[in-house]
């Protein structure tokens, strides 16, 4: 899902914004790991965007070697 609105996030919008996925899950039951967390924190200091958030997790995850 592509944001249609290009708005540029504070880090401090961002941070609230992953605080409260991360409670969501933590609700659910899962823990992030570091692993995960790191990669957040790189999001939010604009280290890496969304988009390359995801294809590192789906490389990790990737079962069927689509996304190598």
């Amino acid at each position: 899902m592509e944001l249609q609105n290009k708005k540029e996030f504070t880090k401090e919008d961002k941070r609230r914004a992953w605080n409260f996925a991360i409670g969501m899950m933590q609700v659910d039951g899962v823990k992030p790991d570091q692993e995960y967390l790191d990669l957040v924190e790189k999001e939010i200091n604009g280290e890496i965007t969304l988009d390359e958030m995801k294809w590192i997790i789906l490389k990790k995850h990737d079962k069927t070697g689509r996304y190598q």
